[in-house]
């Protein structure tokens, strides 16, 4: 299960079409583990994706997808500070 759909990445990226799918897919695809590595826990074991871990897919997204078009130091701190966040979260869901 992956933490974003296409559909809410064609939103989020501004893409109109399908013919970046392919790169685009690989991106989503590619989330999950990241977050998993950075925050020590699995977002997308169960039915429901916290919403703090899909905003920071979303941020994550748009980084990856076309840094020269971001303001990546704006986007690299909303994406730490969210991470941070979210190992927090994942601790405590582990220890309730």
């Amino acid at each position: 299960m992956n933490i974003l759909t296409m559909d809410e990445a064609h939103n989020i990226l501004r893409v109109d079409g399908n013919e970046l799918d392919i790169e685009i897919q690989a991106l989503i695809d590619a989330i999950p583990p990241y977050l998993e590595a950075t925050t020590g826990r699995t977002w997308t074991d169960d039915d429901t994706i916290h919403p703090m871990a899909k905003t920071a897919a979303q941020f994550i997204l748009m980084l990856w997808f076309d840094p020269m078009d971001r303001d990546i130091d704006k986007l690299r701190k909303a994406i730490d500070s969210l991470l941070t966040a979210l190992e927090a979260v994942g601790r405590s869901m582990n220890n309730g």
